[in-house]
């Protein structure tokens, strides 16, 4: 197998494992507090992935917000901002005019399956790249991809089903969870995770490496294997 990124898995949760509700509006799990955490992770990696349900959901930016970071990474010279990752096996949600692809000067790379990459490719007119991937967007080929084009650090901030299929691929080095101080309590809600063999289980459990608490909010920091970060 090939090298691939430093993959760190980003989520804010209710208590019950929900990252949002069933109201088709946005939920907010985080306070001020914790977005300011979020931006400086951000800040330290050189990509950010979410799945396309993402994208046609929440219509996310996906930037280094904070100024003062912002400079920080000229002056080391790397790019104000981040390289900007999708993955679809369907194609659907994905327009051109979404904040995912209008904002941010870095590239914006679309992973999906060869019967879909044609379609995608006319739909949104240059705005990305689209990489076929073959029959299958798996996380571990679209990482060593990443990886070859320079990327060492990747943020996947969701949905469920991509944080699913990344931490069951293995492919995941840190989980940072935030809790929000409430449930959810609706079955029709998305969840942090779906249904899959986890090799992150009872007997490989992942390494408590920080707990704070973040106004209402705890914040825990895992890692898996011998990652440090």
């Amino acid at each position: 197998m090939g090298e691939r990124p430093y993959v760190v898995v980003s989520v804010a949760v209710s208590v019950d494992g929900f990252i949002d509700d069933a109201s088709g509006g946005r939920l907010r799990l985080s306070n001020a507090e914790d977005f300011e955490r979020v931006d400086e992770v951000r800040a330290g990696v050189d990509a950010i992935l979410v799945g396309a349900e993402t994208v046609r959901r929440d219509n996310p930016s996906l930037l280094v917000r904070s100024e003062m970071r912002r400079a920080e990474r000229r002056r080391k010279g790397v790019p104000e901002d981040l390289v900007k990752v999708t993955l679809t096996s369907s194609g659907e949600g994905l327009e051109a005019g979404a904040r995912f692809f209008t904002t941010g000067e870095e590239p914006k790379i679309v992973y999906t399956v060869a019967g879909v990459a044609g379609r995608l490719r006319e739909r949104l007119g240059g705005v990305a790249e689209i990489v076929d991937l073959g029959e299958w967007v798996g996380p571990r080929v679209l990482l060593e991809d990443l990886y070859r084009r320079g990327v060492r650090r990747v943020m996947v901030e969701g949905g469920g089903g991509v944080h699913t299929a990344f931490l069951t691929a293995d492919v995941v080095d840190e989980v940072h969870l935030a809790v929000a101080p409430f449930f959810i309590g609706d079955g029709r809600a998305p969840r942090f995770t779906y249904e899959g063999v986890f090799p992150q289980g009872p007997g490989r459990p992942m390494r408590l490496a920080e707990v704070r608490a973040i106004g209402e909010i705890a914040f825990l920091r895992y890692l898996i294997g011998e990652s440090d970060g």
